[in-house]
């Protein structure tokens, strides 16, 4: 697969649009006040604009491969996409108490050792894409993330909705050690690029 030098190629449209979409959702998410007697469409509107832009980072993929255009630019934008999108929610689920500041602390200092990695591998001329299992990664936590967010929209003391969000919550905590198993990989296959910076 070749490499394309240009910027403007439909998946990386698709991979910016999906960052400028996370402040969107923020706002929408902060405004809806979930019920707690019945349904809150606004609350599931809100978790419907999150699935779509998870979706997206599927979109960008396909449409980069079977148009035979991946670029180093996409290569770069849609870790980082995927990262804000992820963050965001978390800090969202963290300020209304449904998840643990643990969870927010183990995924985002893997993800400045990633980017640190990345930037020092960056000065030997090389771009670390996105590995098998940083990819898992997000999709599992982005996964319990919709889950959860679809589950503030139903109200209170409906039996299903209960065993849902402890399945969500034990969904998130794999994603968690993967998130962890993930960033030890990342340095393991970095650490030669970080030896010889290291050296010179």
């Amino acid at each position: 697969m070749k490499t394309s030098d240009g910027i403007w190629t439909p998946a990386n449209v698709v991979t910016m649009v999906r960052v400028a979409l996370v402040p969107v959702w923020l706002l929408c998410a902060e405004l809806c006040v979930p019920s707690p007697t019945q349904v809150s469409v606004p609350c599931l509107a809100v978790a419907g604009l999150y699935i779509l832009i998870s979706l997206t980072d599927k979109l960008d993929g396909y449409l980069a491969r079977s148009r035979n255009e991946v670029t180093a630019f996409g290569k770069f934008l849609d870790p980082i996409a995927d990262k804000l999108a992820v963050v965001v929610a978390l800090c969202f689920l963290l300020e209304t108490g449904e998840v643990s500041s643990w969870v927010l602390l183990i995924i985002v200092s893997r993800e400045f050792l990633v980017s640190g990695l990345r930037m020092v591998v960056a000065s030997s001329g090389v771009v670390v894409a996105a590995s098998n299992l940083g990819k898992w990664k997000t999709a599992v936590t982005m996964l319990a993330i919709c889950g959860l967010l679809v589950l503030r929209a139903i109200p209170q003391g409906v039996a299903w909705a209960t065993i849902a969000h402890t399945a969500f919550h034990v969904l998130l905590w794999i994603a968690v050690i993967l998130t962890a198993w993930s960033g030890v990989d990342y340095f393991v296959h970095c650490w030669p690029y970080v030896s010889e910076s290291n050296h010179e």
